[in-house]
Parts: C-alpha cells; sequence; structure tokens
C-alpha cells in the first residue's frame, strides 16, 4: 500500500499491462453496468427527494472519478440505497442548497481521512454495527416507497420514522389499486427474471420498460417522471458553486460526517468485497480520496452523494470488468443513455421505480441475521439489535457511534473475562522444566502468580483482587509475565502500586518472563530501571534464586 500522502490512483498501474482482450472484456462489463445503474441512479435520485437527473449526473461524474482516481480496480462509483435516508432528511431540513454544501463538505472530511491514513481504520468498525446499520437503512428505505409503491395520496412524507409511519397510516385508505397492482407486476418481474439472462438485459430495465407500456396501453392513471419532474434535461448543467455562509458551516456539520462516515463505511466495505472477487488488495486510503473528490465536485453539476456501490461493483466483476477502464465506460454508457433517452425517460411510472428501490431494500437487509441471533454470542446480538433499532428510529451516526461503543465496552469486559492472575502451586504444570514448579524447594515466604492475557485498564483489579485472596503476607512475590501479552497505562499503573505496597510493607517484588510490548512498555516507563534489573529475571527458576537470595539476605 502507498504512503497515506501519496496520490497514486489504481488506473496507473492497470494501464501498464494494458491490452485489446482487457479493452474487450471492459467494454462488454462497463456497458453491462451503465445499463444496470440507470434506473437505480433515478429511482435513488427520486427517493432521496431530488429530480431523477441528478442520480444520472452523480453517477456519470461520480462513477468516472472513483474508477480513474480510486484504489481499487473495479470499483463503480455512484448514488447508493444507503444514501437515501440521510440525504432525504438533510434535504428536508435544511434545503437543496445546504444538502450540497454538507456533500461537500463530506468530500472534505473524506479526503482528510485519506491522507491522515485512516482508511484503514473503518474496518475496526465491528461486523455486528456494520450489519445493524446496513438492515436499520434497507427498512428505512422501504418506509420511503411506501407512498408511491401504493399511490397514496399525500405530500411529501416526514423524514423521521415514527412521523413517515403515522402520516402513512393516516392516508392509507387513499392507495391506488391501478398503481398498486403495476408495482407488484414490477416487483415481480425483477424478482423473477432469469439470472442468465440479467447480463444481456437486467430485470429492472425490462420492469420499467414492461410497466411503461402496460400504463401507456391502458391509460391508466399513474404518476411518471414527466408529470412530477417534467422533461429530463438532454445536457449537463454549467458547474456553479452553491451560495453559503461560514456561520451556517456550523450546524451542517453532522449532516456532512453522516454523509462522510457513510461514504467511507460502504465504499470499502464494497472494495473489499471487490477485492475477494479478483483476488486483489486495494488501497483504502486511495479510494478514500478519489470517494472525496467524487463528493466535492458532483454537488457543482447539480449531483448527490457518491460511494462504491457493492451490487454495480461485483456486476462489474461478473460481467469480466478488471481494470478501471470499466467502470470509466460504465460513466460514458449513463451520459449516452442521459443524452439520447431523455424524452422517452419522462413516460416511466415512479411506482416501477418504487419497485426497484423495494426489491433494492430487500437485498440489502441482512434478515438471515435476525434468525441467527440466538446463536450468537448475547454481546453481539445486542450491538446488532441496538444499531439496527437506532438507525431506524434517529439516524446513522447515531447508530454507528453507540453500535461502536458498545461493541468497545463489550468487548473490553471480553478480555478482562480471559485475563487471569492466579496463585501457583507446586502441583501447577507449567510450559517447560524450568518453569514447572513441582519438586523445587519454595520456601512458604515467596508466593509465585501466574499472569495469563493482556494486562489493560478493563482487566488491572484482577492482579489486586487475585493478590488480596490470601490473608498471609509473603517476604517476597514472584509475578510470572511470559504470558502476559500486552500492557496499557492502567495495567502499568496497577504494577506500580503493587510495587509501592510492596515497599512499604517490605516486601520483595520480583518479574519474570517478561517479554515483547509489555517489556518494551514497562522499560519506557522507567518501571523496570525503578524496580531493579536485579529483580527482572528470564524464567522461573532464575527469579526462585534471587528469591531465595534476597530471603537470605534478610
Amino acid at each position: 500500500m502507498s504512503s497515506p500522502l501519496s496520490f497514486r490512483p489504481r488506473l496507473i498501474d492497470s494501464l501498464r499491462q494494458y491490452d485489446r482482450s482487457h479493452l474487450r472484456a471492459d467494454t462488454l462489463a462497463g456497458i453491462t453496468v451503465g445499463i444496470v445503474a440507470l434506473p437505480l441512479a433515478m429511482a435513488f435520485a427520486i427517493a432521496s427527494g431530488v429530480p431523477p437527473q441528478a442520480g444520472i449526473i452523480t453517477a456519470v461524474i461520480g462513477g468516472f472519478i472513483v474508477s480513474a482516481f480510486g484504489g481499487s480496480s473495479v470499483q463503480i462509483g455512484g448514488p447508493t440505497g444507503a444514501f437515501i435516508v440521510i440525504l432525504y432528511g438533510i434535504l428536508q431540513q435544511y434545503g437543496a442548497t445546504n444538502l450540497a454544501i454538507c456533500t461537500i463538505m463530506a468530500g472534505v472530511m473524506l479526503l482528510v481521512m485519506g491522507f491522515a491514513g485512516l482508511g484503514k481504520a473503518i474496518r475496526f468498525i465491528p461486523f455486528p454495527v456494520t450489519m445493524g446499520f446496513t438492515s436499520g437503512i434497507a427498512v428505512m428505505i422501504f418506509s420511503t416507497q411506501v407512498k408511491d409503491f401504493f399511490g397514496l395520496q399525500t405530500s411529501d412524507l416526514p423524514s423521521h420514522f415514527i412521523d413517515k409511519c403515522r402520516v402513512i397510516a393516516e392516508v392509507a385508505g387513499t392507495w391506488s389499486l391501478s398503481t398498486t397492482l403495476l408495482s407488484i407486476t414490477s416487483l415481480a418481474l425483477i424478482t423473477f427474471w432469469p439470472k442468465k439472462w440479467s447480463r444481456i438485459v437486467p430485470g429492472s430495465i425490462v420492469a420499467l420498460v414492461v410497466a411503461t407500456l402496460i400504463a401507456r396501453w391502458a391509460n391508466l392513471s399513474v404518476e411518471t417522471i414527466g408529470s412530477r419532474f417534467g422533461d429530463l434535461p438532454r445536457s449537463f448543467p454549467t458547474p456553479s458553486l452553491p451560495a453559503f455562509h461560514f456561520s451556517e458551516l456550523k450546524q451542517l456539520l453532522h449532516p456532512a460526517l453522516s454523509i462522510a462516515l457513510l461514504a467511507a463505511i460502504e465504499s470499502l466495505l464494497s472494495a473489499v468485497v471487490a477485492d475477494g472477487m479478483v483476488d486483489e488488495k486495494h488501497d483504502s486510503n486511495q479510494e478514500l480520496k478519489a470517494q472525496g473528490l467524487a463528493n466535492i465536485v458532483c454537488p457543482l453539476f447539480g449531483g448527490i452523494a457518491v460511494t462504491g456501490a457493492i451490487a454495480r461493483t461485483a456486476t462489474n466483476v461478473r460481467c469480466g470488468g478488471s481494470t478501471p477502464i470499466a467502470g470509466i465506460i460504465h460513466a460514458a454508457t449513463l451520459a449516452a443513455l442521459m443524452l439520447l433517452a431523455a424524452p422517452l425517460a419522462k413516460a416511466i411510472p415512479l411506482c416501477a421505480l418504487s419497485a426497484v428501490l423495494v426489491f433494492v431494500a430487500w437485498r440489502m437487509g441482512e434478515w438471515h441475521y435476525f434468525r441467527q441471533l440466538v446463536r450468537w454470542p448475547a454481546s453481539d446480538a445486542i450491538v446488532f439489535l441496538s444499531t439496527f433499532f437506532l438507525t431506524v428510529i434517529f439516524d446513522l451516526v447515531v447508530a454507528v457511534q453507540i453500535g461502536v461503543i458498545l461493541a468497545a465496552v463489550l468487548f473490553i469486559k471480553r478480555i478482562a473475562d480471559t485475563t487471569e492472575v492466579s496463585l501457583v502451586s507446586e502441583n501447577d504444570p507449567m510450559e517447560s522444566p524450568r518453569n514447572f514448579v513441582a519438586e523445587k524447594d519454595i520456601p512458604k515466604e515467596i508466593q509465585m502468580y501466574r499472569m495469563l492475557g493482556p494486562l489493560l485498564f478493563g482487566a488491572s483489579n484482577q492482579l489486586e483482587t487475585a493478590l488480596t485472596r490470601t490473608s498471609y503476607e509473603p517476604k517476597i512475590i514472584i509475578l510470572r509475565m511470559r504470558k502476559v501479552t500486552a500492557i496499557d497505562a492502567t495495567g502499568l499503573m496497577a504494577l506500580k502500586g503493587l510495587y509501592s505496597k510492596s515497599q512499604s510493607r517490605k516486601q520483595g517484588l520480583i518479574i519474570s518472563g517478561i517479554q515483547g510490548q509489555p517489556q518494551h512498555a514497562l522499560e519506557k516507563s522507567g518501571f523496570l530501571r525503578t524496580l531493579g534489573s536485579e529483580n527482572v529475571c528470564i524464567d522461573t527458576s532464575e527469579a526462585l534464586e534471587r528469591a531465595k537470595m534476597l530471603l537470605d539476605t534478610d
């Protein structure tokens, strides 16, 4: 992996051995993914509360930047379903201009994260947290599509889930039979369209075409893209910087962080999935830099937030795409479709696009994990469910923050539970003959303790607890630390506290077998110097000899 401060897109390396066979495969894959992305881009935009062309512009410009400057050979960038809830909420609360500003701010955050080398840090978000918020977002996406799927007669739905459910319940009686039947037909076509034909014509495209023809032939009274948004433009808008005031940026930090966090998590998860499919390792920091650039540039042209799209990336790989050229061709295909097919798109029923998103939400949710929760450790189940419900009821940032904190606390508890400090008796088997205490002459004035596992702040009290279990106060205490894997500042303070108490009680303290990170930490802190090098022994036998020498001195 390159240095975080460098800027080396994967495209540069891919072009070194590029030939006609690569171009042929990338062209086929890029055209296929472009066709797949068209209905998704429009659907994601409409569900986010913006015109459909905003989604296409995002897929074209964002897709090009992510492929040209990213750290993965096969990543496909563009708008995704995960952003719907966040973007819709920001749009409702702050307006379209501030949504664009939030996206640009998120792009700057992503750039900073990339140059700061935080690409790997995103991977430390626990699995139950990512699966919890992914399933929560899927529920939120479905809730946003109820209105168009059933043709409910109401204005824009509220952004918060509880309020949305209340409004849906109030207007449930206004549903349209023709809209509902057309939605169900579209969803059935998408669901049951044969996979072997999907490479040629995706099921979502088939559903849109069939739904449009049925609506025109039967003269159905259903809302279309044209009736809600008018004609789609047949050219790209001139870039312009949205007007803003520095005094307003503070209130936009939280929503901008939401966009940046989701873009980082989803793009790197997508890149990890792609790595497994093409047997390569992406550059996570370079990927964040590309995502940052894409999210800065897209709003200037009227686009929305960009991230790596897992489904489209997987489609790219399955269709033979192996270099970033495929992603660039995907963007060019979308641009051509926008310029050529814009007049036809206005006849597409919104309920058909809603069916596309309902299918996306269903595929996105990790529903099988709910059935497996009873077999999970209780702590992971709690983290998963907490993140899920917090995502649905509040928002992504709150859910991830609390989910990560919960996971960290439970992880600390697990570490503490695995740490053991116990009194060593003559019958305890050690790891090697030199550490075996049976048949060795150990005076009763000497007590030896075995320490296993990391001595961190969640487990440091184990040391004091073990030493206070017996009422007898020995003259010499030996701590066997050969199996202490790590120590932190709290563990260090626990050792220093033990040393101070031993000094006040005129007890000797000896450490044996310390090595690795614990040894380095104790040396750096000066504790080993304070303890004295003669009281730091290689193994148990040497520690016993030192203890007997101290007894003889007394």
